[in-house]
């Protein structure tokens, strides 16, 4: 098994010297460390014991590096808390503890280290001081173990508990796709880019196409070790180095995401859980500026306290939306260390519940709060998790893209969990859209009282056009949830669809006495006019006259349109179906006597018995109906 162990403590309280005992590597790389004789940077070693391997990473303790010691922190499984002997808890040790306690790590072992230097009252009193600083935390109940790195006592004993702690800690999920946040940017002379960082979930292996976030840049594997050992593939929980194709180094900074290409997306705002510590010395407040830490980024963000008090106080917990000036990608459940702007200390911390796209209003802040911590209580429960994204986007729905974005999750876990609540019949499945139950009811619902508002406003029109109940109903609603609603009403026999027209299966056309006098002279006239049409507009004038609106004419000529009896070439004219169709037939008996199936517009006026008035815009509407296809000066007829 691999896990990552991170040292945590005061500036020189032998955090550097402790990795040193236990795995023979001194993790001070930088001249300015040998020199200074302080950790700086983040420094790397490994320590193997049978079946296990664990990946150090060493932090500084000064209170001026704190950032480069969360940048370690984001990403280790369990902590060696140093509290040096001779000094007992300190600031920092107090800082690096808070920090720790926020980050959620699983477990961890007490060092108490310069044991050399002490007799036993005074490490006593370190004991006792340490304890009481992990009283009611996670590390409670750890081994708290006297060691000297320079004597070796306690090295032994120090090694042991890290394994037995190691093989203690829970099993890691692998439900979410790579993601490898970047501590360390390089190049090596014949190889090029080089990054490393902790695998915090997902695969890398040689040949992957990965990307870089926030900044979408493509880029290929060429090449992955791990402790300056070529490995074919790494998997979460490792310290790996990846040689990167197809990016210079310099363009590649900590804090950059390298992940699965076309998942995650970049974020401006992120709707949080915070949590304030209680010795903070002021509330969380809202427009606050804050540098938040996540990953292995420092980001400079702005507070918004979804709260109408407007404030966490110390102690307290509550929802947060963080605007960050810098975009940034993160998955639901990532932790996050809030430190305050300046002076810089560390005051807050928590997790993402997702990334944000809309800033609620005063007035909406209590619901919007109240669905996050819906949200928030369904953490581990994959179907629970993607049904209160699917209700949260309401008709507009979701498609699996969009839940991985927001969650992280693999393609195949995302799928699963949408298909479970579609078999449950919690959500409804449209094309790559889903909805849920109740909101696809509403949209039929919707649909039903559109069409009878616009068949009593409408009573002479057949239907209601599907481009105006589009701009209605479906406004901001997928195509795909669009055509689900149609079909499932018209398969219920709730509507009937008319080409480019819906209707109510129920909607017949009442039509008095005079309009149902003026539609059969509409119908006689254009019969009884053959190809001799007269303009669309002088033929209602004179329906008109018959004592209706022309308006009301207009009305009826569209009923004609929309039943097929009449068939509209141009904006212009109108020709009866039956004459529409007897002139096919006459083309088609042409086409029979000739070798080639062709026609030009002389021989067509010919056959109609029409002028160049009418023949041109008969022969584009065939094109349009397929009847012909035009072949330069000539049609085929098909």
């Amino acid at each position: 098994m691999h896990i990552v162990a991170g040292t945590a403590g005061h500036i020189d309280h032998g955090k550097t010297a402790l990795v040193k005992a236990l795995t023979g590597t001194d993790a001070d790389r930088l001249p300015e460390e040998k020199q200074r004789g302080i950790t700086i940077d983040l420094g790397f070693a490994e320590l193997s014991e049978g079946d296990v391997q664990i990946s150090f990473v060493d932090v500084p303790g000064h209170e001026r590096f704190v950032k480069n010691m969360l940048a370690g922190a984001s990403g280790i499984d369990l902590v060696v808390m140093v509290v040096a002997a001779d000094e007992g808890v300190m600031p920092q040790t107090r800082e690096h503890f808070d920090i720790c306690r926020l980050l959620k790590i699983k477990s961890g072992i007490i060092a108490l280290t310069k044991t050399d230097l002490v007799d036993e009252e005074m490490l006593s009193l370190a004991r006792s001081d340490a304890e009481a600083l992990v009283k009611g935390s996670f590390l409670e109940r750890v081994p708290v173990i006297p060691v000297s790195s320079r004597s070796g006592d306690g090295v032994n004993e120090l090694r042991r508990a890290l394994v037995d702690a190691a093989r203690m800690l829970p099993p890691t999920t692998d439900d979410q796709i790579t993601r490898l946040p970047v501590d360390r940017s390089f190049s090596v002379k014949g190889f090029g880019a080089v990054v490393t960082g902790t695998l915090a979930s997902g695969k890398i292996a040689d040949g992957d196409e990965l990307e870089l976030l926030p900044e979408c840049k493509k880029v290929r594997v060429r090449g992955i070790q791990s402790h300056g050992r070529d490995v074919g593939e790494a998997s979460a929980g490792r310290r790996t180095a990846v040689n990167l194709a197809g990016v210079d180094h310099h363009s590649i900074q900590r804090g950059t995401l390298i992940a699965e290409p076309g998942v995650l997306r970049a974020a401006s705002m992120f709707d949080v859980e915070a949590e304030v510590l209680s010795d903070a010395p002021k509330p969380l407040k809202t427009r606050q500026r804050i540098r938040l830490h996540i990953g292995t980024a420092e980001i400079l963000a702005r507070v918004a306290v979804l709260a109408e008090a407007g404030e966490i106080a110390p102690g307290e917990r509550g929802f947060v939306q963080l605007r960050l000036e810098t975009p940034a990608a993160a998955v639901m459940g990532e932790r996050f260390i809030i430190r305050s702007y300046s002076p810089q200390a560390t005051i807050a911390g928590g997790a993402v519940i997702r990334p944000a796209t809309i800033k609620p209003r005063r007035k909406e802040l209590s619901k919007y709060a109240e669905f996050q911590g819906r949200l928030l209580a369904a953490f581990g429960d994959r179907a629970e998790t993607a049904r209160l994204l699917v209700e949260d986007a309401g008709e507009r729905g979701v498609d699996v893209e969009s839940v991985r974005s927001r969650t992280g999750w693999r393609a195949d876990i995302a799928v699963d969990a949408m298909n479970s609540l579609t078999a449950d019949g919690a959500v409804v499945g449209a094309g790559g859209s889903y909805i849920t139950t109740p909101s696809f009811s509403t949209l039929k619902n919707k649909v039903v009282a559109a069409l009878k508002k616009h068949h009593e406003s409408e009573r002479l029109s057949r239907g209601m056009p599907i481009d105006l109940l589009r701009e209605g109903v479906f406004r901001f609603v997928p195509a795909e949830i669009q055509k689900a609603v149609t079909a499932a009403l018209h398969e219920a026999r709730v509507i009937e669809a008319h080409k480019e027209m819906i209707s109510l299966a129920a909607h017949t056309t009442s039509l008095s006495e005079p309009e149902a006098r003026c539609l059969r002279k509409l119908k006689e006239t254009y019969l009884a006019a053959g190809l001799d049409v007269r303009k669309t507009d002088e033929a209602l004038e004179e329906a008109a006259k018959a004592g209706l609106s022309k308006s009301t004419v207009q009305k009826l000529l569209r009923t004609l349109l929309d039943s097929g009896e009449l068939k509209q070439v141009t904006s212009e004219f109108c020709f009866s179906s039956a004459t529409i169709g007897e002139l096919v037939d006459k083309l088609h008996r042409f086409a029979d006597k000739t070798s080639d199936r062709l026609i030009d517009v002389a021989k067509f006026k010919e056959i109609a018995g029409v002028s160049r008035k009418y023949a041109i815009p008969l022969l584009e509407f065939f094109d349009r109906e397929k009847v012909t296809v035009r072949r330069g000066d000539r049609r085929y007829i098909l």
